[in-house]
């Protein structure tokens, strides 16, 4: 039996509930995972997505910052919370699903503007918090798993608008893509989204900064779906819609999708 799943760095999921609702209701993925929700979880509008079907959610939940969010059309049982690097931070939910797949939502942080640690303490963070990640895996192999989330690191030179320009900014810089390459080999996590596309430029987010955002298209592919290779082979589906990016007072990212064979 087959399900869908989707991820996506909402911006504030009460100020973009509608949004929400409209991915619900055109693409309908069996599990929507959120990140960036901005809210305390009691405050999460979950009567209007239950309407739509997502009678169960698992979340972790901050007034105005991080948070992530779990949203499923079928039984989910968290199973961890974690708080890599000791941040206090809500930025990490699991739960497994009644197929006996665990699904982990992950928003690592953003790491500030400068991508040296000796002065910005954002990025000693986020570098920390990936070494964690990696600790983490290497201790715990996961099985029968899916990851996914704004990982805030576009790892491929072909994952943003112009891989030269960027290799001194934040998200696309060598220590950051080494530090994510760590995590995943820890893992075994197969990035599902690059087995589905393997060639060409793809991204999920782009600047606000942007006024014509789709016409300067300079984006990074920040968020991502990962599988451990034990179910790798049944992802297929992906895809990014873009078009999302461009409905009114959008999130910065667009959702990402995947569909699995389980």
């Amino acid at each position: 039996m087959g399900f869908s799943l989707a991820t996506w760095n909402i911006n504030s999921v009460r100020l973009r509930a509608g949004l929400v609702e409209r991915l619900m209701t055109e693409d309908a993925p069996d599990v929507l995972c959120l990140q960036e929700c901005k809210s305390p979880v009691e405050l999460i509008p979950m009567e209007a997505f239950r309407a739509l079907g997502y009678e169960h959610m698992i979340a972790r939940g901050q007034k105005g910052y991080n948070g992530v969010a779990i949203l499923s059309k079928q039984p989910i049982t968290e199973v961890a919370s974690f708080d890599f690097a000791g941040l206090g931070h809500a930025r990490h939910i699991a739960g497994q699903l009644e197929n006996g797949v665990t699904v982990h939502n992950f928003y690592v942080p953003a790491g500030g503007d400068k991508p040296d640690r000796e002065i910005n303490e954002k990025f000693g963070q986020k570098l920390d918090y990936l070494t964690e990640m990696r600790d983490w895996w290497h201790a715990n192999a996961p099985q029968k798993s899916i990851m996914l989330g704004d990982l805030n690191i576009a790892p491929r030179e072909d994952d943003v608008w112009n891989h030269k320009q960027l290799l001194k900014i934040v998200s696309h810089t060598p220590i950051e893509v080494e530090h994510l390459a760590q995590a995943q080999d820890a893992g075994n996590w197969v990035d599902i989204t690059r087995q589905d596309i393997p060639e060409g430029q793809i991204y999920s987010w782009w600047s606000y900064r942007a006024k014509d955002w789709s016409g300067a298209d300079k984006g990074r592919r920040l968020d991502h779906i990962w599988a451990t290779q034990d179910i790798a082979n049944a992802g297929h589906s992906s895809r990014i819609r873009r078009d999302v990016r461009g409905w009114e007072q959008p999130s910065d990212h667009a959702p990402v999708f995947a569909s699995f064979d389980l």
